[in-house]
């Protein structure tokens, strides 16, 4: 707030007394102490749920425990070894001219395994388009994601079968359309009970200086709609760190919606996972929406098209490799005895050949023919439609070149 919206120290008020400095403005902290306050500690504490720590060491928390089998504990290892291998492979593929862009992931499995194995087959969950991961969870083969990226198509999963909407490139619009369907939920009865439905969506922390955000958690406040705002806070909106999106740590903005907000170990996927069922089911019960801030780091670029080198210090990404979410579960699996190294080799094994596939289908991926472009655009082809149709492949015809007119190149 600017100071000129504060009555001036030493004015008169109409009563005739002189005020003082307002209480807020001397309490404003410094930019340090926001920053300060912005940031978590690697240790925990009181606004920070953890369950396991970086050293892999297995921690209570008096509000969102956790007990999982020990075949439980080794399928989320599995999950996040996969899912970082086909998002490497995503990468190199990009940098090889095989995809347009690629956006990476890593640094940010626990997050997106936790929150997507703690959704039940009835629940709907709303991506951006980082969300491999959470994809991975509600049984989208890899491949799928592709085209999105090679330009071939905009998802071809059917939303409604998986519970995955398609992803969301327009930052923070996903917000609004998940609170839209959350509210459809409770209009239609489907949430008051444990096997209610819920809904859950994935932002970044630079989506919550966007206005449709904001416009989300109002619609679901007012109207308690059964919608759990995950963000991913991973410290950078590409270029631009925390601070320059919020004076408080994020999970305290659910207070002024009047909902609960929840900061946890975005690196620690017990945390994630606990965390994040409790959200949902308090959101399938009737309880109404929840903000999760997952606290965890980008270790990439934010697309193949950036330069994180531009910006960010080496130091902080190396602090950040201490704390990585894949290390942290392998030493707690070996320090418990969970896990042996056989485990461990075939999940190597088995990342290498998804890895093989993702890229085989990458290469032999068809190009779509022309008239796809007016194909996919109406359920019911319009009479204007196939017009523009039969005129554009008469153009291409037109040409001598046979690569032209039989596809797009």
């Amino acid at each position: 707030m600017s100071p000129e919206r504060w009555t001036r120290p030493g004015a008169l008020t109409e009563t005739g007394e002189v005020t003082g400095p307002p209480a807020a403005t001397a309490a404003r902290p410094s930019r340090e102490q926001v920053i300060a306050g912005l940031r978590a500690t690697s240790e925990g504490g009181a606004d920070l749920v953890q369950l396991l720590t970086p050293e892999g060491e297995r921690v209570e928390h008096p509000d969102f425990d956790i007990e999982l089998s020990d075949e439980a504990l080794r399928g989320l290892y599995r999950d996040m070894v996969l899912v970082r291998r086909f998002d490497r492979e995503g990468n190199a593929l990009q940098r090889q001219g095989q995809l347009g862009i690629w956006v990476p992931l890593l640094g940010q499995e626990a997050a997106q395994i936790g929150a997507g194995r703690a959704l039940k087959p009835q629940d709907m969950a709303f991506p951006s388009y980082r969300e491999h991961g959470v994809a991975w969870c509600r049984g989208i083969d890899p491949t799928e994601l592709l085209g999105i990226f090679r330009g071939t198509d905009h998802g071809s999963w059917d939303p409604k079968e998986t519970g995955f909407h398609t992803y969301t490139i327009v930052i923070g619009n996903q917000c609004l359309n998940a609170t839209g369907y959350a509210m459809g939920q409770k209009f239609d009865g489907k949430v008051g009970d444990p096997d209610g439905e819920a809904t859950m969506v994935f932002f970044g922390d630079g989506a919550t200086s966007q206005g449709d955000v904001h416009e989300g958690m109002v619609w679901s406040a007012v109207y308690d709609a059964p919608v759990v705002f995950f963000c991913q806070n991973n410290q950078w909106a590409i270029s631009e760190p925390l601070e320059r999106q919020t004076r408080v740590p994020l999970y305290q903005r659910a207070a002024g919606y009047g909902f609960p907000g929840i900061r946890v170990d975005g690196n620690d996927v017990l945390a994630s996972l606990a965390v994040a069922k409790w959200a949902l089911d308090e959101c399938r019960q009737g309880n109404g929406p929840v903000l999760v801030e997952a606290f965890t780091y980008r270790m990439d670029a934010h697309t193949t098209s950036d330069d994180p080198t531009r910006y960010r210090l080496s130091d902080e990404m190396e602090a950040w490799k201490l704390k990585d979410p894949i290390e942290r579960l392998r030493v707690h699996l070996v320090r418990e005895e969970i896990a042996d190294q056989d485990f461990f080799d075939e999940v190597s094994a088995e990342s290498d050949e998804l890895a093989a596939r993702f890229r085989d289908f990458c290469f032999n991926m068809p190009t779509p023919p022309p008239e796809r472009i007016f194909s996919e655009v109406y359920a019911e082809e319009t009479p204007q439609l196939a017009q523009q149709r039969e005129e554009y492949l008469r153009y291409l015809a037109g040409f001598a070149d046979d690569a032209m007119a039989g596809g797009v190149r």
